[in-house]
């Protein structure tokens, strides 16, 4: 039985964007061994790079998948309010061009480029060009569980929740599928944000070891992670006992302070939430997109 929720007092609102342009941040960077690059990073329409593939191993950083969007590209202070009110799991469908009319998902938003990224088949994808638009249903802030409030949930579409497979325990915690738990320790930039309903935080993989002994080298995009001693209720902080849930939406970085990045979706104090590792805890998974279609 799914977890009681507020969804009928949510606001579905429409918010639209475009495909955002492919940046090229400088003409090499320096990886934290001391290693330059010269790579693909942020934005366009990413073919081969889907929900479900390992963010490790591309010759990219900070990859996108599927098409990476923006309310402007012009004004980069506008862009939260079309981040906010996107939400993971909200559907969007194509308005222009020779696609209009066909449907993807949103995964998450990702911080500092301020792009949405959004999940659409492979044959929609062929049909899309760099000028077209997309309107989302943009639904799943202010959601709440009825009988336990303490859990702070953001960027989260309610279907998506349902869908999840998260289970009340006679005790009252609650048990979250993961396919990782990240220690504390181990989250670099965006950490101290103010908000985490715009943009993500990046799980540090450089010490391969730490991240070998914790599954992390096995991230994929779309997964659902847990990250221990990370209190998201109201900004990013460490707590100890804390519990923060997130979805992976971009790829691993060389940059230090960096590596595979994470959106927010809920949090808790005290062991409320428990997280429960299994494979198939990937929102792809779950909605039967990107490499699970």
């Amino acid at each position: 039985m799914s977890l009681a929720t507020n969804r009928d007092q949510l606001v579905i609102t429409a918010v639209q964007g475009a495909v955002a342009p492919a940046h090229q941040w400088a003409p090499f960077e320096v990886g934290s061994d001391g290693t330059p690059f010269s790579w693909p990073s942020t934005g366009g329409i990413t073919y081969n790079v889907k929900i479900g593939d390992s963010v490790f191993g591309w010759a990219g950083e900070h990859i996108e998948p599927g098409v990476s969007t923006t309310l402007t590209h012009k004004n980069r202070k506008v862009e939260a309010g079309y981040q906010f009110l996107a939400c993971c799991g909200n559907r969007a469908r194509v308005i222009s061009g020779e696609a209009k009319g066909k449907t993807g998902t949103v995964l998450g938003h990702h911080g500092g480029v301020e792009h949405l990224m959004l999940d659409f088949p492979d044959t929609t994808l062929d049909q899309l060009t760099c000028d077209d638009k997309f309107l989302i249903r943009g639904c799943g802030q202010g959601l709440k569980l009825i009988d336990h409030p303490e859990v702070a949930i953001y960027n989260l579409d309610p279907d998506l929740l349902d869908r999840w497979g998260l289970t009340e325990c006679a005790d009252g915690t609650i048990e979250v599928p993961v396919h990782a738990i990240v220690p504390g320790h181990a989250m670099g930039s965006g950490i101290g944000a103010l908000s985490v309903t715009t943009g993500d935080y990046d799980i540090l993989c450089h010490d391969k070891a730490m991240a070998a002994a914790h599954g992390l080298d096995k991230l994929r995009f779309g997964d659902f992670v847990a990250v221990e001693d990370h209190d998201n209720r109201f900004g990013r902080t460490w707590r100890k006992g804390a519990i923060t849930i997130g979805v992976v939406i971009h790829s691993d970085s060389p940059l230090a302070g960096h590596g595979p990045g994470m959106m927010t979706l809920m949090s808790a104090l005290d062991g409320k939430l428990k997280p429960l590792l299994r494979d198939d805890a990937n929102m792809g998974c779950v909605l039967g997109i990107g490499r699970f279609a």
